[in-house]
């Protein structure tokens, strides 16, 4: 069984005191399994959990994690590996201030950046040769899903990566279906139309790497909250969440990982 994961996307939000409060809360009311102490506020948390954070924050972040449940990520990263490239941010930087994962290809980049598929192709790449975990984000638009269009739009995406990846790489992605109608808009897509996309492009790993195509966790990333967060990933092939507004919530993120660690049981 594929373990749950709740990844929390920050966008470009936060501050320095911000920053330190929100962690403080939600990491002070994690009780993990087998632990002796209970906190004063407590949420089971038997999932993976990570806070992909601004990059001028990486570094703070990074101190205020230091040896807990929680990992942390980045928002994007250089499709190259240095060099002249001013304002982009390497792999090798994002590992290094202990970045276990980053985003890719979210729709915001896509549609405010122009990035394309081989785009983020390439960020992907770069990412795991840095040792990190790519997330990678697909999605379509409302008129798209209305033209019926869905399938083809992920799963182009989806290819444009499953092209140029290495076999034995496979395994490493984490993939984020993120409705672009469903973002930030209040608006979610049923748990039963999420696990259509979702089982689609299951199928589609699937046919191209039987085994690890299993294993890989596929998000759901269109406003997830705490009242739909149980019944989607209680759907055969979400495997978790990638949460925006609801992340910089203490109370409302640490719903999410209840959520999820009680159908990881």
């Amino acid at each position: 069984m594929r373990r749950k994961f709740v990844a929390g996307n920050w966008k470009m939000n936060g501050s320095l005191a911000a920053n330190a409060a929100l962690l403080s809360q939600i990491q002070s009311a994690i009780q993990l399994p087998m632990q002796s102490k209970t906190p004063a506020v407590s949420v089971q948390a038997d999932c993976d959990i990570a806070v992909c954070v601004p990059a001028p924050y990486l570094a703070q972040c990074q101190a205020l994690l230091a040896g807990g449940p929680i990992a942390l990520g980045g928002q994007d990263v250089s499709a190259q590996t240095a060099g002249a490239f001013t304002g982009d941010t390497a792999a090798s930087m994002l590992h290094e201030l202990g970045c276990a994962y980053v985003i890719v290809g979210h729709s915001e980049r896509r549609a405010g950046y122009a990035e394309t598929n081989a785009q983020v192709a390439q960020k992907a790449l770069q990412a795991l040769a840095a040792g990190l975990t790519p997330i990678i984000c697909v999605g379509e638009t409302l008129a798209q899903r209305e033209a019926g269009q869905t399938n083809a739009i992920v799963g182009t995406q989806l290819a444009a990566l499953l092209d140029v990846l290495p076999a034995d790489q496979v395994g490493k992605l984490v993939v984020a279906y993120e409705p672009v109608w469903a973002i930030g808009t209040g608006k979610t897509a049923t748990p039963e139309m999420a696990q259509e996309v979702h089982a689609m492009l299951r199928a589609m790993l699937v046919a191209r790497h039987a085994q690890q195509g299993m294993t890989v966790r596929i998000l759901y990333g269109g406003s997830m909250k705490p009242e739909n967060a149980a019944e989607l990933m209680a759907m055969a092939d979400i495997d978790g969440g990638l949460i925006g507004g609801a992340a910089l919530k203490a109370a409302d993120f640490l719903a999410i990982i209840a959520a999820a660690s009680a159908v990881t049981k």
